[in-house]
């Protein structure tokens, strides 16, 4: 099966034009309010997208370079194939909240321009995804950068990556159609 490499970068470039349009002309306060104390500002969950995706660019990187090579638990995990579909269903739903790890929760002040960093960001990881087009995005598997047990295919990832910017996005929309926002 053909690597999808259009579809993905295809996906990173809607999403960085939605974030450009939603959130491109907010102020400081507006990028920095929480809904609640526990609730992440828009800010925050671009700040966390940027964190998270920067967590597989080595692997990306040995991928360019022809130099990564499955580990032992990648070649022989039993769950990979599951642990991929699983995690792009649970990324697609918005019903269950999911605590972040320690190293990928955001500051709480961000800086005004994370609109920006994010669309750079996008640019960055969009290259990086066409320059892993060659590999073999169904039978390379990955462990995740986060959960160090959880393996799966490449392809799963790349969705997954997809879907986990869609989640955040959502959840930054949600934050600006807050009754509460400060216009």
């Amino acid at each position: 099966m053909q690597n999808d490499v259009s579809e993905i970068v295809g996906e990173l470039e809607k999403i960085e034009a939605e974030v450009r349009q939603e959130f491109g002309s907010l102020t400081a306060q507006q990028i920095n309010w929480r809904p609640s104390p526990d609730g992440w500002s828009i800010g925050q969950c671009l700040d966390h997208l940027i964190k998270s995706n920067e967590g597989f660019y080595a692997e990306f990187d040995k991928l360019a370079a022809g130099t990564r090579k499955n580990s032992f638990w990648e070649k022989f995990s039993p769950l990979s194939s599951f642990a991929g579909s699983f995690l792009v269903k649970s990324l697609k739903a918005d019903d269950k909240r999911v605590k972040t790890i320690p190293s990928m929760t955001p500051p709480s002040d961000i800086d005004a321009g994370i609109v920006e960093t994010f669309a750079r960001h996008q640019e960055g990881l969009t290259a990086k995804v066409k320059a892993i087009a060659n590999a073999d995005w169904q039978k390379t598997v990955v462990t995740s950068p986060f959960f160090g047990l959880m393996t799966y295919k490449l392809d799963d990832g790349m969705q997954a990556i997809v879907e986990h910017e869609k989640r955040h996005v959502r959840q930054a929309k949600r934050v600006l159609e807050s009754g509460s926002f400060p216009k």
